[in-house]
Protein backbone atom coordinates (compact mmCIF):
# COMPACT_ATOMS: atom_id res chain seq x y z
CA UNK A 1 0.00 0.00 0.00
CA UNK A 2 2.70 2.34 0.73
CA UNK A 3 3.38 5.48 3.34
CA UNK A 4 1.25 7.56 1.35
CA UNK A 5 -1.70 5.92 1.21
CA UNK A 6 -1.64 4.63 4.84
CA UNK A 7 -1.70 7.68 5.96
CA UNK A 8 -4.10 9.04 3.44
CA UNK A 9 -6.92 6.01 4.97
CA UNK A 10 -5.71 7.13 8.40
CA UNK A 11 -6.92 10.72 7.62
CA UNK A 12 -9.80 9.90 5.62
CA UNK A 13 -11.07 7.70 8.40
CA UNK A 14 -10.04 10.41 11.03
CA UNK A 15 -12.41 12.86 9.10
CA UNK A 16 -15.53 10.14 8.56
CA UNK A 17 -15.21 9.08 12.42
CA UNK A 18 -14.62 12.39 13.96
CA UNK A 19 -15.93 15.24 12.02
CA UNK A 20 -18.74 13.96 9.80
CA UNK A 21 -22.23 14.27 11.56
CA UNK A 22 -24.44 12.45 8.90
CA UNK A 23 -27.04 10.22 8.74
CA UNK A 24 -27.22 7.62 6.22
CA UNK A 25 -29.70 5.01 6.94
CA UNK A 26 -28.13 1.47 6.85
CA UNK A 27 -24.65 2.86 6.93
CA UNK A 28 -22.45 4.43 10.26
CA UNK A 29 -20.11 7.13 8.78
CA UNK A 30 -18.40 6.88 12.41
CA UNK A 31 -17.64 3.16 12.14
CA UNK A 32 -16.97 3.50 7.92
CA UNK A 33 -14.18 6.11 9.84
CA UNK A 34 -12.86 3.68 12.63
CA UNK A 35 -12.51 0.44 9.71
CA UNK A 36 -10.20 3.21 7.39
CA UNK A 37 -8.31 4.55 10.39
CA UNK A 38 -7.66 0.65 10.81
CA UNK A 39 -6.70 -0.51 7.80
CA UNK A 40 -4.41 2.57 7.32
CA UNK A 41 -2.85 1.72 10.11
CA UNK A 42 -2.36 -2.06 9.16
CA UNK A 43 -1.37 -0.75 5.96
CA UNK A 44 1.44 1.61 7.21
CA UNK A 45 2.80 -1.25 9.83
CA UNK A 46 3.29 -3.67 6.89
CA UNK A 47 4.96 -1.08 4.73
CA UNK A 48 7.79 -0.08 7.49
CA UNK A 49 8.40 -3.72 9.00
CA UNK A 50 8.50 -4.49 4.78
CA UNK A 51 11.31 -1.56 4.37
CA UNK A 52 12.92 -2.96 7.61
CA UNK A 53 13.34 -6.28 6.66
CA UNK A 54 15.15 -5.08 3.77
CA UNK A 55 18.76 -6.01 4.04
CA UNK A 56 21.49 -4.51 1.81
CA UNK A 57 24.22 -7.22 -0.23
CA UNK A 58 27.17 -8.77 1.33
CA UNK A 59 30.59 -8.11 -0.02
CA UNK A 60 32.74 -10.58 0.40
CA UNK A 61 36.68 -10.94 -0.30
CA UNK A 62 38.89 -13.50 -0.53
CA UNK A 63 42.82 -13.45 -0.93
CA UNK A 64 43.85 -16.79 -2.24
CA UNK A 65 47.57 -17.33 -4.14
CA UNK A 66 47.39 -17.97 -7.88
CA UNK A 67 50.37 -18.14 -11.03
CA UNK A 68 50.03 -15.57 -13.04
CA UNK A 69 53.17 -14.05 -15.28
CA UNK A 70 52.31 -10.48 -13.45
CA UNK A 71 54.43 -10.13 -10.38
CA UNK A 72 53.53 -7.94 -7.41
CA UNK A 73 56.34 -6.87 -4.69
CA UNK A 74 55.29 -6.50 -0.93
CA UNK A 75 58.19 -6.11 1.37
CA UNK A 76 60.85 -7.12 -1.63
CA UNK A 77 59.36 -10.41 -2.05
CA UNK A 78 57.36 -11.08 -5.59
CA UNK A 79 53.86 -12.20 -4.35
CA UNK A 80 50.30 -12.74 -6.21
CA UNK A 81 47.05 -12.16 -5.06
CA UNK A 82 43.53 -13.56 -6.04
CA UNK A 83 40.84 -11.48 -5.04
CA UNK A 84 37.17 -12.61 -5.61
CA UNK A 85 34.07 -10.42 -4.72
CA UNK A 86 30.51 -11.96 -4.39
CA UNK A 87 27.17 -10.15 -4.17
CA UNK A 88 24.43 -11.76 -2.54
CA UNK A 89 21.16 -10.75 -2.89
CA UNK A 90 18.69 -10.37 -0.77
CA UNK A 91 15.38 -12.89 -1.08
CA UNK A 92 12.50 -11.40 -3.43
CA UNK A 93 10.14 -10.12 -1.63
CA UNK A 94 7.01 -12.23 -0.66
CA UNK A 95 3.83 -12.64 -3.31
CA UNK A 96 1.58 -10.06 -2.80
CA UNK A 97 -1.76 -11.11 -0.92
CA UNK A 98 0.35 -14.32 0.32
Amino acid sequence: MGIGGSIFLLALGAILAFAVNADISGLDINIVGYVLMLAGLVGLVVTIWYWNSRRRPVVVQRERPVVTDDPAYRDGQVVQEYRETTRRQPPPPPPYGA
